[in-house]
């Protein structure tokens, strides 16, 4: 089988973290394999912590409009838009993703009943993914509430779509700590290789046919009356 070209796509990876940088974090550190495998791939990646920018609560294109100072959101949407690939990070609290990727979840449902210029709604044709760190239970439970959001919005889910690493309950040794060994996890090394190709074949696939077809998912043709073959059941 010859060697996929994915260098025309585009990859953004959003961390999570709750750590202001330049504070270690060790989501970044499991992101950075995945960054890795598909800088080697020649697919152009941009990374950002969500936290180190000023982005308030809210689920409205632009919360300046709605009392705040100062949203970056707007500058981050661009970034988001200009990605074929969106992958979020996050750490576990509490067996939940942390408060960080909540609020980026939020802030991307508020832009999700924009369009796109085939009519469907703006998420369309983008694939999505999670990463996930801590020391207690939870990578599967997260991963579930993340890519059921991502889904929702619009995005697309190749088969898996996550990866994770935890240590052992309680205290102890993080991802990037030399003690937990964490980079010798056979699980969590293939996890998160097959993550990364995954996305980046469904990516490639849709980008090479314009995303999907119109038929049966275009909003602006349901709002012209168009229904395919929906039939209303009260009519039958």
């Amino acid at each position: 089988m010859s060697k996929p070209d994915f260098s025309s796509l585009t990859a953004l990876f959003v961390n999570c973290t709750l750590k202001k940088s330049p504070r270690q974090s060790h989501t970044q550190g499991l992101m950075q394999v995945s960054m890795d495998i598909m800088e080697k791939e020649r697919v152009s990646v941009e990374y950002l912590r969500f936290v180190d920018h000023e982005v308030p609560y809210g689920v409205y294109p632009d919360m300046t409009e709605h009392g705040y100072d100062s949203d970056e959101f707007p500058g981050i949407y661009d970034m988001v838009m200009k990605a074929d690939i969106l992958i979020i990070g996050t750490p576990i609290w509490l067996g939940e993703k942390s408060s960080v990727a909540t609020k980026l979840i939020e802030r991307l449902y508020g832009m999700s009943g924009k369009q796109n210029d085939k009519g469907q709604y703006i998420y369309y044709g983008k694939v999505g993914g999670c990463v996930i760190t801590g020391n207690e239970d939870g990578i599967k439970h997260c991963a579930m509430s993340m890519l059921y959001a991502l889904q929702h919005l619009g995005y697309s889910i190749p088969p898996q779509a996550d990866c994770g690493w935890i240590g052992e309950a309680g205290p102890g040794p993080s991802y990037m700590d030399k003690e937990a060994k964490a980079y010798e996890n056979a699980f969590t090394n293939r996890n998160t290789t097959f993550m990364t190709y995954n996305l980046m074949h469904l990516a490639k696939m849709l980008k090479e046919n314009d995303g999907y077809p119109t038929y049966g998912n275009s909003r602006k043709d349901w709002d012209d009356g168009t229904r395919w073959n929906f039939e209303n059941p009260e009519y039958r």
